[in-house]
């Protein structure tokens, strides 16, 4: 992470904390930032310097305009330098626990850097036609409702719960290789699309998983599609570009 010590310092004022949350996920020009703050434009670029030189924040020139943008990968592992010994020690004496049912699952996460900015990227999971071009396969949206079959035969079926451009989506979705999915069962995974910091975007999926056998399954299930993501995405949003579908094929 960045030095602790000048992330120390620069956190340590309200005013730049308040300012470091108004950007954390877009990016806003000087003048914007200024006029949410009852302080003079100079006492907010002071802030705006300090944030920039301990990491926390980017800043783009668009013009004459400066823009600024939080830079949430600089806070990386602040929290456990700064947790105490008994943060994640269990009580043992609350009695309420027991009233309640809870249950472990395996949370599986993959990742991967595509050359598409995030906009792009995340059309590119919302948009049917580019979705079937960086696939290969035939992808329908509609209503929020998804459905694919893979070149094997794997129907695939689902729904995006929320969804959050450019940034996030939260999907329950099945499969099954001999029939359409039946509903009831369905798995829960989310998609994020971040920023990258060459103007590309990262793009990493959570899967819950129930089993360690399904755990491992998503892994490799999830690597192919963002594998495919990965290689196909920049010519599947040119319009121009031909990308033929994949051919049928047996699944072993």
């Amino acid at each position: 992470m960045a030095d602790l010590d000048a992330v120390m310092r620069a956190l340590s004022a309200p005013t730049r904390r308040e300012i470091l949350g108004l950007v954390w996920d877009r990016e806003l020009p000087a003048g914007d930032i200024a006029a949410a703050f009852a302080l003079s434009a100079a006492t907010i670029s002071e802030h705006l310097g300090v944030l920039r030189d301990a990491g926390l924040v980017e800043m783009t020139r668009a013009g004459t305009s400066r823009r600024y943008r939080a830079r949430p990968s600089a806070l990386a592992g602040l929290h456990g330098a700064l947790e105490g010994a008994n943060k994640w020690v269990t009580a043992q004496d609350v009695p309420e626990r027991r009233l309640a049912r809870a249950v472990s699952h395996h949370a599986v996460v993959v990742d991967v850097d595509v050359p598409t900015d995030q906009q792009t990227t995340f059309t590119a999971f919302t948009d049917a036609a580019i979705y079937s071009r960086w696939l290969g396969v035939p992808v329908s949206i509609r209503d929020g409702r998804f459905a694919a079959t893979m070149e094997w035969g794997t129907e695939i079926r689902g729904r995006y719960e929320l969804v959050v451009p450019p940034q996030l989506i939260v999907m329950t979705w099945d499969f099954e290789d001999d029939n359409v999915p039946i509903p009831g069962r369905s798995l829960t995974g989310y998609l994020h699309v971040h920023r990258g910091d060459d103007g590309g975007a990262h793009v990493e999926v959570h899967q819950l998983a129930a089993t360690p056998q399904q755990a491992e399954f998503m892994t490799s299930a999830w690597g192919m599609v963002l594998g495919r993501l990965k290689k196909g995405v920049a010519a599947a949003s040119d319009p121009r570009a031909d990308l033929p579908r994949r051919r049928p094929r047996p699944k072993r």
